[in-house]
């Protein structure tokens, strides 16, 4: 499961007036460390404080227009401003894309950009064979939830202490998550759960998420 061509991956995803999504570039990694540090200080510490740090993006992370690695990261800019990070990871053996991370700049949250990032890159992740988008979602606020629900996202069930997080000026505490995702793969290639392999608590856990 190989990422598509930027050319091809950034045309999916239909940007307002005034804004454009680039590839992450070498040159632009102090701005965007800095740019999370100040968007979301939270992130400090827990699984995406790889992204305050160069040395992952040098190892880990599609830079300078290549597709040779499994993150890539995309960067939203008004004008010259930057105003969001989005960052997805292919597990290539499951043909999965995991949602890593999504942060818009305070004043640009209301411009619908993190719902376009990811119709776009939900469609880039079809057109490359992906069978499955999942990601991990703040129970801070609602926002991010609706965002994902309304693009037919189905809330799974939630990850208790799984991350870490800066809960208050130099506290830190694990926090929950909510777990959503989109089968992307065809019905007909996808082998449903026999109930009677199911205990009496995960059925009813089965049957109250997928009653349809």
């Amino acid at each position: 499961m190989n990422w598509l061509p930027w050319e091809q991956a950034l045309a999916f995803i239909e940007m307002p007036p005034g804004y454009t999504v680039q590839a992450m570039c070498r040159h632009h990694i102090p701005e965007v460390t800095s740019a999370l540090q100040r968007w979301y200080p939270e992130i400090t510490f827990g699984v995406s404080s790889s992204f305050l740090r160069e040395d992952f993006y040098r190892e880990r992370v599609c830079l300078d227009g290549a597709v040779d690695k499994d993150v890539i990261v995309l960067t939203v800019w008004c004008g010259d401003e930057l105003v969001g990070v989005w960052a997805g990871e292919r597990e290539v053996d499951s043909l999965a894309l995991w949602g890593r991370l999504v942060v818009i700049a305070p004043p640009h949250a209301g411009a619908g950009l993190t719902r376009r990032i990811i119709s776009g890159m939900e469609e880039a992740g079809r057109r490359m064979g992906a069978a499955f988008i999942y990601g991990l979602i703040t129970l801070k606020h609602v926002y991010a939830q609706q965002v994902v629900e309304s693009a037919g996202y189905r809330l799974l069930g939630f990850f208790p202490g799984y991350d870490r997080e800066l809960v208050a000026p130099g506290v830190v505490k694990r926090v929950y998550q909510a777990v959503y995702a989109k089968l992307l793969a065809p019905d007909d290639k996808v082998l449903r759960p026999d109930p009677k392999n199911m205990t009496p608590k995960a059925r009813a856990l089965y049957e109250l998420l997928f009653t349809d």
